[in-house]
């Protein structure tokens, strides 16, 4: 399926020709049809000479319904200009069309109608001026009259020859339908419909409310009148949901796939059209089918933000137009740059904003996200438009190669600092290093980790780098000298004490491998185990507690934590009459 939404001046016959184009009646509301005037939004569809089916939204032309016909227009990929042969241009004309330029409509078609009442040539000429001017550039025109049928025919195979360069939909994206009516069917409950400009929907699908979040369940399909199991873009789609009341969804509302888009009230966007210094403080953005009102804040010649007055599902990339409805003036024509920006705090941070969105142009661009944003988790640029296709660097977040680099350098600063501040902790705890490095999450700390550093116990400890406080390490001296000569003998607690050995003292001499623990206040050189396997290898084997004790130059005190620590280590095997033997030792 195609859709094209109409444009063009109220009574210059949009309604008449797609109702002779379809044959079937776009003006829902009797009072249309009493007054001859479209107020809503009407659909009607028709088969093309080619067999492809085309809708057409047919949109109001009189400037008290512009906000209506902007509904209709925004999330179509092309559109159907029409122009009265007897009338010409007209100033909804020209309003029409400005809008299409805003909101980047680059695929249309021109029909002068009442050909039959007027030479249409005069009409056809300005109008093919006033588009080439815009983003429709030069299309293909068509004189007709839906009265006498004339140029109906060549109508319908220009709209094939239309439709066949729109651009191929994308059935695998995320869905954004934007509702443009809601109304309750008895039996059904409660029916929205929407042009489907990307995606895919079926029966059972689970999507959520746009300005709720809620979940709702597609209940069934219908397109062009035929219930669907599955409806793909592009089309106009009805959509029956399950247990949502009719007053919860309006024109401007959205159906979403669940987790794909962000809602946002704060966007800096890139302005075609009135200078951005010449806009009014608040305007109406249109964008979808959605009219919000906007607070208007200049940042460049080109660029503003836009403060929403309720937020809505953008992406980086959408096409929105501004419009000062008490002028019924057209502002211009916005490209989304960023639907999560920086806040403005300071001094210039208007005009250094500026100078960052000058080098974006709405396409999602990953690594310039990341560059800006320097750690950001997948999810949110998922969310905001920009494929996440690069690796984690912790969990689901992903960061910038360089910002990382850095990042790793300080915490090797960070870590060595600590040390030096608190010598007997046992590592800088990596809740301290989140907060120093200002992070938002532990996880990253963690990946961070890189040898020589170690993550042991919540802690980073820099092995090899931590050096001992000098009464520390004097202490440790004179154990040495004391001990040379007993290298399995541990000083007595109340020593230690003398010595200025505490268990903080200790615990750093033992991380900084100057001390090697047993047990609580057991300690004895660094080397001790390796010496001691030597010495029990010359033992008969088994050997008792005892005969290890006597061998060993030491105390029950120092031998049986000893032993089992040898034990646990595998360089000993205790026997089950808790007799002892050195694990390897040649028979």
């Amino acid at each position: 399926m195609y859709v094209v939404a109409t444009a063009g001046h109220v009574d210059h016959g949009k309604s008449t020709l797609v109702r002779a184009l379809t044959g079937m009646e776009p003006d829902r509301w009797a009072e249309e049809r009493r007054r001859g005037m479209t107020i809503d939004l009407g659909f009607a569809w028709t088969t093309l000479p080619a067999g492809g089916t085309i809708a057409f939204v047919d949109v109001p032309g009189h400037e008290r319904f512009v906000p209506n016909m902007l509904a209709g227009v925004g999330p179509v990929p092309a559109a159907l200009v029409i122009v009265a042969a007897d009338e010409g241009w007209m100033p909804q004309s020209a309003e029409h069309l400005a809008a299409l330029h805003a909101l980047g409509v680059s695929y249309g078609l021109l029909a002068v109608t009442r050909a039959d009442l007027a030479d249409p040539a005069p009409a056809l000429a300005r109008a093919r001026a006033e588009l080439a001017a815009t983003s429709l550039g030069a299309v293909e025109a068509v004189p007709v009259s839906a009265v006498t049928g004339a140029g109906l025919p060549e109508l319908r195979a220009a709209l094939d020859r239309l439709v066949a360069r729109l651009p191929a939909p994308a059935p695998d994206v995320p869905v954004r339908l934007w509702v443009d009516r809601s109304f309750t069917i008895r039996g059904s409950g409660t029916v929205v419909t929407g042009t489907l400009g990307g995606g895919r929907l079926r029966v059972g699908d689970q999507l959520e409310l746009a300005a709720t979040g809620e979940p709702v369940r597609v209940r069934g399909l219908h397109s062009l009148g035929a219930a669907h199991d599955r409806v793909d873009a592009v089309a106009r789609v009805a959509v029956n949901l399950r247990g949502v009341p009719k007053d919860r969804l309006g024109r401007g509302d959205a159906l979403l796939t669940p987790g794909r888009f962000r809602l946002t009230d704060l966007l800096d966007v890139r302005l075609v059209g009135d200078p951005a210094a010449d806009l009014p403080a608040t305007l109406t953005v249109h964008v979808g089918s959605a009219a919000v009102p906007a607070r208007v804040r200049p940042l460049g010649h080109d660029t503003v933000r836009l403060r929403l007055a309720r937020p809505l599902p953008l992406l980086v990339g959408d096409r929105a137009l501004l419009r000062d409805p008490g002028r019924h003036h057209v502002s211009g024509g916005v490209t989304v740059l960023d639907v999560a920006p920086p806040p403005l705090r300071r001094r210039g941070a208007a005009a250094a904003r500026a100078a960052v969105l000058a080098d974006l142009d709405g396409r999602p661009d990953l690594a310039g996200e990341l560059r800006r944003r320097a750690l950001v988790r997948a999810g949110e640029l998922t969310r905001m438009g920009v494929p996440a296709t690069v690796a984690p660097v912790a969990g689901d977040w992903l960061a910038d190669p360089e910002h990382w680099r850095r990042l790793a350098t300080r915490l090797a600063e960070e870590t060595t600092r600590y040390a030096r501040e608190h010598p007997l902790d046992p590592g800088v705890p990596v809740e301290v290093l989140r907060r120093r490095l200002d992070l938002p999450d532990r996880a990253l700390v963690e990946a961070l980790v890189r040898p020589p550093l170690a993550l042991r116990a919540g802690r980073v400890t820099a092995a090899g780098v931590d050096a001992l406080p000098a009464p520390v390490a004097r202490a440790v001296q004179r154990v040495r000298a004391e001990y040379a000569d007993h290298p399995f003998r541990a000083p007595e607690a109340d020593r230690l004490a003398t010595l200025g050995l505490g268990p903080r003292e200790i615990g750093a001499a033992v991380r900084a491998g100057a001390l090697l623990r047993l047990a609580e206040n057991v300690v004895l050189l660094p080397g001790a185990l390796d010496d001691a396997v030597r010495v029990l290898a010359g033992l008969p084997q088994p050997f008792t507690l005892s005969a290890a004790r006597q061998a060993l130059d030491t105390t029950r005190r120092v031998a049986v934590p000893l032993l089992e620590l040898l034990d646990r280590r595998g360089a000993t095997r205790r026997l089950p009459d808790d007799a002892r033997e050195v694990v390897g030792r040649p028979s």
